[in-house]
């Protein structure tokens, strides 16, 4: 019988892109086998883009151009053979490709209040799921922002586009066959916000005040042009320019004040787009001309037959304006007629002084000048004579040995008497050994000081020493005694004391300094090395070893100074001893970065904030999120002890604005706030149904505020937590505000209120000296105002 026909390479399945050619091959192991074609289990004829080849043992079906039609199961049968293999068309989404380039290379952008829409047709087999997401957060629908979407397009429309719209877009188009994203950015445009403020006040004089203020935090999407000054009189209406200066300079100088007058100022940040809303100042009132006052006396700082030379410090009060120079006077010890020196102010706080008369005494005075004029004099220096000092310095007084060891002798001595004195100018020490008759100078240079230590010693070895004054004219007479030098004590190994006043975790306030006393024994005296994670201090420590004491002392910390200390003795015979301690530098946190809000669920707001910088060397640092419901309402805290940068806030009612700021906290204290630009507000929904009229109508509810519980007078020592708290009643319910020695504290950051169903607390972190004084609670409504009073007193910590 003939040998079995067989298959030698199967078909295999097909994916193929609509459109786009496949074809289907097998290959048998006889020329003779003519073969039939089946789709779906139906034979299959030539028919239009379809065809059959043979080429040998290589059967071949060809299709030029896939459509959905051509999807399915194919098998090939001849004789004895059979094999199959599938054909899966895909159609992802497709986006016309001129359109797809514009739309990813250039932003869209809008003029602030315009409609935006942004239309993307697409092919690809249905169904296609459009999604548009904005900073990875998927878009839904809400008052101003509609996704729409057909079989053949998808929209985003933006009935009134805000600042806040701006933002990387993503478009993603999805079906059965594959996924298409589209990065698209939009801007929008808008006059720029507000100067940032508050405005300060740099100097304010009689004749001009000079202001500064910030850049505003959001530019509108145009740089800044220039910046608009403008000032108002306090008392009038009218606002008056004073000029537009480039947005280089945040800071202005007006002459046009009027002394002892009070003004407000005001200032508008201009771009392309328009002029900002005005930064206000607080009152600022300008300053009655003031001379200087009296500094202190003049210091002598030397004196000779031909020349005298004096110098001061400048006065503590220095009047309205800087100081410009100095006159000096002089005049003769006994008489009452003071003679200038100088005739021009000299701006040096030193003065040599050379037209004197030989012998005469003198005294001297020195008066500031500034703007206004020459200030008070000061109170005359004491008497120096025109004279040079030939007498020389009588003999040191009480020459004893304080302290002795086996290798060094410490003296202390007392000035020559008064009448001996004769300006003495430092003092030489000598020695010289008992089979020795010459004397050696232990100093090469006048020591200052009535003390002086004598080192390199034998021990057990008898020593002279003599101390002698110097001034002028040399050395004076000799102050002499003896010294016998102590045998060498007995080895002891180096050891570190450690006790519970060393710590061995130190945190640190930066700025402040890190000193650290660290006490051992050993003897000899060890060699003290410190390191800092396991290398040598910067030059910036500075170690001072003696006594039986080590302390290390940096006078400014830095956040680099965090790190692991160590501390080794070692002597002469290799005995070693070591100590670590760990030092974290921390401060006062540094504001969280931008705001942004988010309605990620229906009638919430996500508050989301970029990180405080301190984050990268704080580990506990917390955040706090507050809000309030009107431009100058009251801050409430809404969430603390957050250790993300995200906080959700639920408890939103629909038609009001909602302002947020984040404060960032440690152990030290708290950042200045982050604050929202524009107010978060959800719309109030559309009624869509009738209300009926009630059928029992009650008594009238109106009520006017009074108070259940009044405030009550507290006292609180510095630093710890007030809280003064009372109850209120009315209807409707009434509105809260609170005042300290009559000053609204609606806007002051460093208080928090609450007010819970009528339970009205301010709470103040951290009391100091300047919170203490009378607070008042105000409550009004339609019917009437209420207030309670009473007194905060702050006690120091015993």
């Amino acid at each position: 019988s003939a040998p079995c026909c067989y298959v030698n390479k199967q078909l295999l399945d097909v994916r193929v892109l609509k459109g786009e050619p496949a074809e289907l091959s097998c290959t048998v192991s006889k020329h003779e086998v003519t073969g039939t074609w089946f789709k779906d289990g139906l034979k299959l004829t030539n028919m239009d883009g379809v065809f059959f080849e043979k080429e040998g043992l290589v059967h071949k079906l060809i299709i030029n151009k896939v459509e959905d039609i051509h999807t399915g199961k194919y098998r090939f049968e001849g004789g004895d053979i059979k094999t199959e293999a599938s054909i899966f068309v895909e159609d992802p989404p497709q986006v016309d490709k001129v359109l797809l380039k514009n739309l990813t290379s250039v932003p869209t952008v809008a003029k602030a209040g315009q409609k935006v829409k942004i239309k993307i047709p697409f092919e690809g087999r249905l169904p296609i799921r459009a999604t548009w997401l904005k900073d990875r957060m998927e878009l839904v629908d809400d008052a101003r922002i509609r996704v729409a979407k057909t079989e053949t397009f998808t929209m985003l429309s933006i009935s009134s586009s805000e600042r806040k719209d701006c933002g990387d877009y993503k478009v993603r188009l999805k079906n059965d066959s594959g996924v298409l994203e589209i990065n698209l950015k939009l801007v929008v445009i808008d006059k720029p916000q507000p100067p940032a403020g508050p405005i300060k006040i740099v100097e304010s004089s009689a004749n001009d005040i000079t202001i500064q203020w910030k850049p505003p935090k959001d530019d509108g999407g145009k740089p800044v042009q220039s910046y608009i000054v403008e000032r108002q009189q306090v008392g009038k209406n009218d606002w008056v320019t004073l000029g537009e200066i480039p947005r280089s300079c945040t800071t202005f100088t007006t002459d046009k004040v009027e002394q002892d007058m009070s003004y407000y100022f005001r200032v508008r940040a201009v771009n392309a787009e328009g002029t900002s809303d005005a930064l206000e100042s607080d009152e600022v009132k300008t300053v009655s001309k003031a001379s200087p006052g009296a500094p202190d006396p003049p210091e002598i700082v030397s004196a000779s037959r031909d020349t005298i030379t004096i110098s001061w410090k400048a006065p503590r009060k220095t009047g309205s304006s800087r100081i410009l120079g100095y006159v000096v006077q002089k005049r003769k010890k006994g008489t009452t007629t003071w003679l200038p020196v100088n005739n021009v102010p000299i701006a040096d706080k030193k003065l040599k002084m050379t037209n004197l008369k030989k012998g005469l005494q003198y005294e001297f005075r020195v008066a500031a000048v500034n703007a206004a004029g020459v200030g008070d004099a000061s109170e005359p220096s004491q008497p120096v004579f025109a004279r040079d000092s030939t007498k020389s310095p009588g003999r040191v007084q009480d020459l004893k040995v304080s302290s002795s060891d086996s290798t060094s002798v410490t003296l202390t001595w007392k000035r020559p008497e008064a009448k001996d004195e004769s300006d003495v100018k430092g003092y030489e020490v000598e020695m010289r050994s008992s089979n020795n008759l010459n004397w050696t100078k232990c100093n090469n240079l006048p020591i200052e000081m009535t003390t002086y230590t004598v080192k390199g010693l034998q021990a057990k070895e008898i020593y002279f020493l003599r101390v002698r004054a110097l001034n002028d004219s040399g050395p004076g007479e000799a102050a002499e005694l003896e010294a016998c030098i102590k045998a060498a004590p007995p080895v002891v190994s180096p050891r570190l004391l450690i006790d519970d006043t060393v710590k061995s975790f130190l945190v640190i306030k930066a700025g402040n300094t890190i000193q650290v006393n660290i006490p051992f024994e050993a003897s000899p005296d060890p060699v003290v090395t410190w390191l800092k994670d396991g290398l040598p201090l910067s030059n910036r420590a500075k170690i001072n070893t003696k006594d039986g004491t080590t302390q290390m002392l940096i006078g400014a910390a830095e956040f680099t100074d965090s790190g692991t200390y160590t501390i080794e003795l070692q002597n002469g015979l290799g005995k070693r001893e070591t100590f670590s301690f760990q030092v974290q530098i921390t401060d006062i946190p540094q504001s969280p970065g931008p705001i942004q809000l988010e309605e990620n669920v229906p009638n919430t707001v996500t508050v989301t904030w970029e990180p405080s910088p301190s984050e990268k060397w704080e580990s506990n640092l917390y955040y706090t999120v507050l809000k309030r419901e009107s431009q100058k309402g009251l801050w409430h805290m809404v969430g603390d002890l957050i250790y993300t940068n995200k906080f959700t806030f639920t408890k939103l009612i629909p038609g009001r604005d909602y302002y947020f700021r984040v404060v960032a906290k440690n152990s030290l204290g708290a950042s200045d706030p982050s604050e929202t630009v524009q107010p978060w507000s959800i719309q109030k929904p559309k009624a869509e149904f009738q209300v009926k009229p009630q059928k029992y109508r009650g008594v009238n509810q109106k009520q006017p505020p009074r108070f259940l519980v009044p405030l009550k007078p507290h006292v609180v020592t510095t630093g710890s937590e007030c809280r003064m708290s009372c109850a209120v009643g009315g209807h409707p319910p009434p509105k809260i505000t609170w005042y300290k020695d009559s000053r609204d504290l609606s806007n002051d950051p460093t208080y928090f209120c609450t007010n819970d169903f009528g339970v009205c607390s301010l709470v103040v972190l951290g009391v100091t000296k300047h919170d203490e004084g009378e607070y008042m609670v105000e409550a009004t409504n339609e019917s009437g105002r209420a207030f309670s009073k009473a007194f905060l007193t702050i006690k120091g910590i015993n």
